[in-house]
């Protein structure tokens, strides 16, 4: 079974207790900056064995007759059609999810901010097609000399030149799909306006990582690094904090560094002393008093820097990461101690791999290709391609014989289904690749499962492939991966395309 390290409800009535207690002591409206993911956050359910993906949403559920919700979304991510990874969608697609996904917990999402708006097309069209579903859209554009030319920021020119977000409620949480989508900015600029409206109101920073009372070296936090490779965020003892109170606190680089300029812009529009000595003085984030096993947590931590590392080098080979990100990972694993081969599924799959290329003295790793997976109960499989399935698709259906039961002789998919399916892909679809991906082969098993009693068990034992690891020694194909993440496995490969022709779908 999976060890757990982290108790939601001792964090739950941590955390909501802690903000209402800043509700309390702010003057005023108080603007909740959120970092991080407030639903599915599974970054953080992985390096906290136990973790409710959406534990946090639960705290402002509790308080949502008090709340009004914000999204912030950067036109250059609209245009650039950004990714979100874990669901595979953009991040103007993740908007309509995320209001979708409050409503669900009662909290009313309305209003939507485009930052850094210059009348970019596709910025254009989102803002129609969010305003055609009754939500009201906003644009910011970039604040003139921001953030040092404070007179300017601060001023008719700077954040009074962009729009008022009417707000009602004393909480309002500001959030985004994700990092550099400008919630700090849209903070700043409705503080700036409430004062001019001689309205008082307050800031605070609700964000998981790192966590601030964790070692500085401790992998949960050094895993955060890994998972921001790509912006660069590096963990550093909060130096403000220790000079002010004498106390050890972690937090990150452009955090630490903004304070400064940060503190005297709060200064500039309050027109008060700043309450906040640090950076982390503005935080609000209590999850690290929901660890109950340090060393469980220790171990998650470490396994998710080696995930970060694979996932970056796959997506440099993909060319949708930079090369100063590889580096960058690299030099992540190496301050952790981390070799690739400690995460088990990597020996395993290369080892599959070898033998199928001995069976096959003709085959190299241009067209053989191997996989192995371990469930959360230590079951542990491979599989590799052959002209009938993805190596993916031989794993899955090997696991699930492991985990129900079955000889793994045993056909769990008619032989006649499979070959009607690879028949329509070549025949009348004209596909190049007739092999069936892990998406494909979980549709011939729901088919042969009313006809088959041990495709019926292996149908009820896909619930426990969940938080399975697995590792490809090839770059999976879209369709691999849509299965993959519909089944909740945490997936990593090696760097290398499954073969030598440059179009890989």
């Amino acid at each position: 079974m999976r060890k757990i390290g982290f108790d939601n409800d001792k964090y739950l009535k941590e955390q909501a207790g802690y903000i209402l207690e800043r509700v309390k002591k702010s003057e005023g409206r108080l603007y909740v900056e959120c970092g991080g993911k407030l639903l599915f956050d599974y970054h953080a359910s992985r390096v906290l064995p136990g973790f409710e993906p959406s534990v946090k949403m639960r705290v402002f559920e509790s308080l949502k007759d008090q709340i009004d919700v914000i999204i912030c979304i950067y036109a250059g991510d609209i245009e650039r059609r950004k990714m979100r990874s874990d669901f595979g969608i953009s991040y103007d697609s993740d908007v309509f999810k995320m209001i979708d996904d409050f409503a669900s917990y009662g909290l009313k999402c309305d209003k939507v901010v485009i930052t850094r708006y210059e009348g970019q097309s596709a910025a254009m069209l989102f803002k129609q097609k969010i305003e055609s579903k009754g939500i009201k859209c906003y644009t910011h554009s970039a604040t003139p000399g921001y953030p040092g030319n404070i007179d300017v920021v601060v001023s008719d020119e700077g954040y009074g030149k962009n729009p008022y977000i009417e707000v009602e409620r004393p909480i309002v949480l500001v959030t985004a799909p994700g990092p550099g989508s400008g919630k700090l900015a849209t903070c700043l600029n409705q503080m700036y306006h409430e004062y001019r409206m001689g309205l008082k109101c307050s800031y605070s920073k609700f964000e998981t990582f790192p966590v601030w009372n964790l070692p500085l070296d401790h992998p949960v936090n050094i895993a955060y690094e890994a998972a921001t490779a790509d912006i660069g965020d590096v963990n550093l003892i909060d130096h403000f904090h220790l000079q002010a109170y004498g106390e050890v606190a972690v937090n990150y680089s452009r955090d630490l560094e903004a304070f400064p300029l940060l503190k005297r812009i709060l200064e500039r529009i309050t027109g008060t002393i700043c309450p906040y000595k640090s950076p982390t003085d503005m935080g609000v984030n209590r999850i690290g008093f929901g660890i109950i096993d340090d060393e469980v947590c220790r171990e998650a931590g470490r396994q998710e820097i080696i995930r970060r590392y694979f996932n970056t080098r796959s997506q440099y080979a993909q060319g949708i990461a930079e090369e100063e990100d590889v580096i960058r990972i690299k030099a992540i694993m190496d301050k952790a101690g981390l070799d690739p081969d400690d995460r088990p599924v990597v020996p395993l799959a290369e080892a599959c791999l070898e033998e199928c290329i001995a069976q096959h003295k003709e085959g190299n790793k241009g067209t053989i290709c191997a996989a192995a997976l371990e469930s959360s109960d230590g079951v542990c499989v491979t599989g590799h391609n052959s002209p009938l399935m993805h190596a993916g698709s031989a794993l899955v259906l090997n696991a699930l014989k492991a985990i129900a039961g079955v000889d793994s002789k045993e056909l769990l998919i008619s032989p006649s289904v499979i070959d009607a399916i690879t028949k329509m892909k070549r025949d009348v679809l004209r596909g190049r690749g007739v092999s069936l991906n892990i998406d494909e082969i979980l549709i011939c098993l729901a088919m042969s499962s009313t006809m088959n009693v041990n495709a019926e068990k292996a149908m009820k034992a896909l619930p426990k492939l969940r938080d399975a690891e697995v590792h490809f020694t090839h770059i999976p194909s879209a369709g691999d991966v849509i299965g993959l993440r519909k089944l909740g496995i945490n997936v990593t490969s090696d760097p290398r395309f499954p073969t030598k022709n440059i179009y890989n779908p």
